[in-house]
């Protein structure tokens, strides 16, 4: 049997990102939390892959572009990056309620965490999913994945020990 790696899913808004209330539109108000990087290279050295599930709302808003979103996420990896963090992939649903109707990957529906956890081979019962949001938690036990709510901006170093 081929073996499966282990994942923390990630929400980007008030986890990796400071949260601004409402949708970051713009590259410029786009806050790294720093205090982040340790924690996140502590996982990656436990061997667990970093893949970011996020809804991107605005998008369907028309608040901000494909080409605004790329360079935010862009400017996400470089920062993560420069402290050996890497991001295995960000996986981003473009829909909102109001604009779209009903979508199958806007949390709290489990799909963007569903695929990552096909194209990666990761054992959904030994992964986590750290996010801000109650719709966080629910995403990620829909797809068989522990979900630890935190506060916005709360530091992940808080509920490191609640990663085996």
């Amino acid at each position: 049997m081929e073996k499966q790696n282990k994942a923390v899913f990630l929400d980007r808004d008030g986890v990796l990102n400071k949260e601004l209330g409402d949708y970051v539109c713009r590259v410029a108000d786009f806050k790294v939390l720093e205090h982040n990087f340790k924690p996140l290279l502590e996982l990656q050295e436990r061997g667990y892959l970093l893949i970011v599930i996020t809804n991107q709302g605005g998008l369907a808003k028309g608040w901000y572009t494909d080409v605004d979103l790329s360079k935010m996420h862009q400017h996400l990896r470089k920062t993560y990056a420069e402290q050996g963090i890497h991001l295995t992939y960000i996986y981003y649903c473009n829909h909102h309620p109001e604009y779209n109707g009903k979508c199958l990957c806007r949390k709290p529906g489990s799909i963007m965490l569903e695929k990552a956890i096909a194209r990666y081979r990761v054992d959904a019962a030994k992964s986590y999913f750290i996010g801000d949001r109650e719709r966080d938690v629910l995403a990620g036990e829909a797809a068989g994945v522990k979900g630890i709510l935190i506060d916005s901006d709360q530091p992940i170093t808080e509920v490191l020990h609640l990663i085996k």
